[in-house]
């Protein structure tokens, strides 16, 4: 029972909401970078590059595993038939560069958008800090003339 009970003092402090709001946040504002860089950022430089989609950049890489593996793949066919091993050296295997590069792309749009809030919320930190604190309020005379009779009577206790 102790540790549920610390488990709910921990999980109900400030903090951990704050950081569970973030985090959602945090999850919907990365879909729209996502959106971003994926659906407006990317075609025009795809088609400055003369593809029409950016993510499917990838260099075949099948002739590497090929040449290293025929060996292996001959004496194989020789002992098992050569059925699964065949349909196995088929299948190509590619190297995705084009969506690393888009992904790269989509951490340094938001990298630098969080930056811009955390900027934004320092300085707003700074102008709070500066402000003046507020002034006291003018008293009539009236007012003044009450004020110092209180503190006659406070002095006479």
């Amino acid at each position: 029972m102790a540790f549920f009970k610390e488990f709910k003092e921990f999980a109900l402090k400030g903090n951990v909401m704050d950081m569970a709001v973030g985090v959602i946040i945090g999850g919907a504002f990365g879909k729209i970078v996502s959106s971003l860089v994926n659906d407006i950022l990317m075609p025009p430089i795809g088609a400055l590059i003369g593809n029409t989609d950016f993510s499917q950049l990838r260099l075949d890489i099948s002739k590497v595993r090929d040449v290293t593996s025929g060996a292996v793949h001959s004496v194989e066919g020789l002992v098992t038939g050569g059925g699964e091993a065949a349909q196995a050296a088929a299948e190509p295997i590619y190297w995705n560069y084009g969506a690393f590069i888009q992904q790269c792309v989509d951490f340094t749009i938001l990298a630098l958008c969080v930056f811009l809030m955390v900027k934004l919320m320092n300085r707003l930190m700074k102008k709070k800090e500066e402000a003046p604190a507020p002034a006291a309020p003018v008293l009539s005379k009236e007012e003044q003339l009450l004020t110092e009779i209180r503190d006659l009577l406070k002095e006479r206790k």
